[in-house]
């Protein structure tokens, strides 16, 4: 089976590629929802966070990923715990899942993972594929979208990898400004390239 990566900055556009790809037949899995099933209460990460960072803990038991977030995002050292304590874990729960597709047959499978050149997964795949987008636009949909500060969506585009070294590592890219049908095209094109030279 053919494994191919799906990465980009926070807000570049990642997840509406992979929501255009997943319409046109191509198994997806997403890491982030993988991330969200290993933290689970009783699951080991889950314990490892709850024990180093007993504040994030809601009043259920639950990890409050935003607060969570906030803590980790202002501190590479503290991201790199969290980072040793899941990123482990989601490869394994991947690999279950790669393991299910191909005994379905399947010929080919992308990963939509947010941090993949951050925690160095490339060799996991055949290849990747990039989504690229303005900063400025990153920063106005994280404010959009997600109701941060000006100064946060800053601080969690600072916390990523900067685009050029993305694009060094990519075997694709494709520009997402903003506009969705310019954008399905695109998609189109790049992955009848994928498809022929993955």
């Amino acid at each position: 089976m053919k494994l191919i990566g799906l990465t980009g900055g926070i807000a570049s556009g990642k997840s509406t590629v992979a929501a255009m790809l997943s319409r046109a037949g191509v198994p997806v899995l997403d890491a982030d929802k993988l991330s969200r099933k290993v933290v689970e209460p009783g699951k080991p990460a889950y314990r490892e966070i709850a024990a180093r960072w007993p504040e994030v803990l809601r009043p259920d038991g639950a990890i409050d990923r935003s607060k969570l977030g906030g803590i980790v995002f202002a501190d590479r050292a503290q991201l790199r715990e969290l980072s040793a304590m899941v990123i482990p874990r989601i490869v394994d729960e991947l690999r279950r899942e790669i393991g299910a597709l191909e005994a379905r047959g399947e010929p080919i499978c992308v990963v939509e993972a947010a941090t993949l050149f951050e925690e160095n997964l490339e060799h996991l795949f055949n290849g990747v594929l990039l989504v690229r987008a303005p900063p400025e636009l990153q920063v106005r949909r994280l404010i959009e979208r997600n109701g941060y500060s000006e100064e946060h969506a800053r601080q969690r585009l600072a916390a990523q990898m900067p685009l050029e070294e993305k694009v060094r590592r990519s075997r694709w890219s494709v520009e997402n400004a903003g506009q969705v049908g310019e954008l399905e095209q695109r998609v189109r094109e790049v992955w009848e390239r994928i498809l022929r030279e993955a």
